[in-house]
């Protein structure tokens, strides 16, 4: 037990340094005219699930919105309108920001602002574990270790996908850094060139008028 413990330690750790995808409920005020966005930033080959719903005010006409989802790379995942409430899921296939937009649809009365409630889950976050325990019929400190196995292995899937991003930034960083070093080479020739063909210029110039 005690090993159990100091793994969920562990566990909690990262998390709390963002290396465990984790899930995120929030709510959205959008306005009557323009789009909200939420935004995150994901490897590849994780599991998103989300759920979103326009917030009842007590009105009787409920409002509709759409939403749309895309990816890095500008791909269409999910695209709704007219609607109250709605899922998206899917693996990602690309790394980088997957960003989810929702607007208020033109049909909504009284140009009042509108709360939509958005549960994005991750990764570990977006398994149905209770489906697990049922298929392979384990519970208690077993279905828990499991839990913590995902876990792990979404740490480590995350540090992979660090050292990598690491790796890449490190790639752009030095080719700026040869590129501005080429530039100021350039640039201090050019000065020098210019430098002297302004001083044989000038030597030309006070020659002919028998200056010197």
């Amino acid at each position: 037990m005690s090993r159990l413990m100091m793994l969920w330690f562990v566990v909690l750790c990262c998390w709390r340094s963002n290396l465990v995808p984790i899930a995120e409920a929030i709510w959205l005020n959008l306005p009557s005219s323009g789009t909200k966005c939420v935004s995150e930033d994901i490897q590849i080959n994780v599991v998103v699930l989300a759920d979103y719903s326009v917030i009842n005010d007590g009105t009787s006409h409920m409002p509709t919105l759409s939403a749309k989802v895309t990816s890095p790379y500008g791909n269409t995942l999910h695209n709704k309108e007219n609607v109250t409430d709605g899922q998206f899921a899917f693996t990602t296939t690309e790394a980088g920001n997957y960003l989810a937009c929702f607007w208020v649809d033109s049909n909504h009365q009284g140009g009042s602002d509108i709360t939509v409630s958005l549960d994005w889950r991750i990764g570990i976050a977006a398994k149905d574990w209770e489906s697990v325990a049922r298929k392979d019929k384990i519970e208690g400190v077993e279905l828990e270790l499991r839990k913590l196995e995902g876990a792990v292995e979404a740490i480590h899937q995350n540090l992979i996908y660090l050292k990598t991003r690491e790796a890449e930034m490190r790639e752009v960083s030095e080719k700026t850094n040869g590129r501005v070093a080429w530039l100021s080479i350039m640039s201090l020739g050019s000065c020098i060139v210019v430098s002297v063909l302004q001083l044989w210029h000038l030597k030309r110039f006070f020659r002919k008028k028998k200056l010197i």
